[in-house]
């Protein structure tokens, strides 16, 4: 079986979905790999260090993917290249299903198996397969280094001859994986950190860390049975609202990571609230890419409301491409892995299996 995969456009995406790592594991298990020429060489991976795993390369996208039983991806590669999917191929990828929805009904009428990581089901067996978390989880860091770079303080208390400088005050917004990632890298680099979430199970993780968690008096419990935030009631809206007021009035910098699975990102910080904020304050939202959680937000754009920097940026992870590849490199073979029947080494789509019958596109 052959198992391939073609560069993505590196400057939308600069990740890739085979490391060498990997592509030794494929090899291992009896793959023969097809990559793209040059296919890590924008992250310093020469293509010498594939051949010498077996890998293969080959200049036509076209006949790489005719050769593939198997095509891993980052993202949903360009329309010419899905119309050359032909029936009982497996695409696995990042494929971002509600916004791609259209195209990817259409690949299924071609019978194409269509495999979204992003639906994979919240149980332990999926741990090592799971994308978001491991993407989020760079990118709650990488957030927190971009801001603080963007501050024009010093982060942590500095006590010195000539006077006391304060350490700086965040807040999270939303404590999944990259805002408890965020709270986790703030704290360590001295900063006093706050944080809040519909979520009151997130309460004990966020102090578990040094956060200070911010509730609604009274709030209920917004998580669905997988674990994901659902959209907030208008009372829980207008008491968060609230709270949230009073407590950016103090915070120097926000990190947004705020979102619902499919839909536009809550506008949780508002106008009237950047308004109250101390200038020289930053905002980074995560949430950029999903309309943002600020009234302000742009995609790959700094805003400057009243001297309040609003940063946005549709993919953080360019910026540290080398090491989320490691980990979503590791994520797809984990899942492919699952794919295999361990007694004949063929592909075995087990809609018995949850983590296959999730994330199989119907």
């Amino acid at each position: 079986m052959n198992i391939v995969s073609i560069s993505e456009n590196i400057e939308l995406e600069k990740r890739i979905a085979v490391t060498p790592e990997v592509a030794k594991k494929y090899v291992g298990l009896g793959f023969e790999v097809l990559l793209s020429e040059n296919y890590g060489h924008h992250l310093g991976i020469k293509n010498e260090k594939y051949l010498e795993l077996g890998v293969k390369f080959l200049k036509d996208d076209k006949e790489i993917i005719n050769s593939g039983d198997i095509i891993t991806q980052v993202g949903l590669f360009s329309d010419d290249k899905q119309d050359l999917l032909k029936e009982n191929q497996i695409l696995v990828g990042s494929l971002n299903p509600f916004l791609n929805k259209n195209k990817i009904d259409n690949l299924i009428k071609k019978k194409v198996n269509i495999f979204s990581l992003e639906l994979l089901p919240r149980i332990t067996r999926a741990q090592s397969m799971d994308i978001l978390s491991s993407q989020a989880n760079l990118a709650g860091y990488k957030a927190v280094i971009e801001s603080f770079a963007s501050f024009k303080k010093a982060i942590p208390m500095m006590m010195t001859a000539a006077g006391t400088i304060p350490a700086a005050k965040v807040l999270v917004v939303g404590a999944g994986v990259a805002g408890l990632q965020a709270i986790a890298t703030a704290k360590r680099m001295g900063a006093i950190v706050y944080a809040t979430d519909v979520r009151m199970a997130s309460k004990e993780q966020v102090e578990s860390l040094g956060g200070k968690f911010l509730t609604v008096d009274d709030s209920e419990n917004m998580e669905t049975e997988g674990g994901y935030a659902k959209e907030a009631s208008e009372e829980f809206k207008m008491k968060q609202e609230e709270l949230l007021s009073e407590t950016l009035k103090k915070i120097d910098i926000v990190i947004c990571t705020a979102l619902i699975p499919g839909k536009k990102a809550p506008v949780i910080i508002k106008d009237s609230m950047i308004n109250n904020m101390q200038s020289g304050s930053v905002i980074y939202d995560l949430a950029a890419i999903q309309g943002g959680n600020t009234a302000f937000t742009e995609m790959d754009k700094i805003i400057d409301k009243n001297g309040v920097k609003i940063m946005g940026e549709s993919n953080i992870l360019n910026k540290l491409p080398v090491s989320a590849s490691s980990l979503y490199a590791k994520n797809m073979f984990n899942f492919v892995s699952n794919l295999l029947d361990k007694k004949s080494s063929k592909i075995n789509i087990n809609l018995e299996d949850e983590i296959i019958k999730k994330t199989l596109m119907k």
